[in-house]
């Protein structure tokens, strides 16, 4: 892991390596399993970068998800999300997701274009953790970065 972490290097890396290697190092920062950037498409959504800190490939059920069985419905209601822990937070009572997708931490992306909302970025697991604010700030600062990296997705 980089020592100094900084919107900065994410400028960098994502100008000479692209947006997997930037959420590879945005995932090296944090205890998180997944960083995602997923892509609104009416009532689903599409995962269109993932990295996985075991280095797995893509599971099936993060590949596509329904709009409404989402978390990300959150971040377009809130225009941010933050859960430590799905099960114990009240928000997500009756939610098909609380107790399997349990930290989750995402901001939105917008189009480079239009600035109309495109989708997200999240860092995900299926274990309880917590996510420093400076992290979450590092989030919102590589949400606005990503853009002008997605104009041909």
């Amino acid at each position: 892991m980089p020592s100094i972490r900084s919107l900065d290097a994410i400028s960098t890396v994502l100008a000479a390596e692209g947006p997997p290697a930037a959420l590879a190092y945005l995932n090296d920062g944090v205890p998180h399993r997944f960083t995602a950037v997923y892509r609104f498409a009416g009532p689903i959504l599409h995962n269109v970068f993932l990295h996985d800190k075991a280095g797995r490939m893509r599971p099936d059920f993060l590949a596509v998800v329904p709009f409404s069985r989402s978390f990300c419905q959150f971040v377009v209601k809130d225009r941010s999300f933050r859960t430590d822990n799905s099960v114990a937070d009240p928000r997500l009572f009756g939610h098909a997701l609380r107790g399997i997708v349990i930290s989750y931490h995402s901001v939105p992306v917008l189009d480079h274009a239009s600035g109309e909302l495109w989708g997200t970025l999240s860092h995900f697991d299926m274990r309880h953790l917590t996510l420093p604010d400076e992290e979450f700030e590092l989030l919102q600062g590589a949400a606005s970065l990503l853009p002008r990296y997605l104009v041909t997705i």
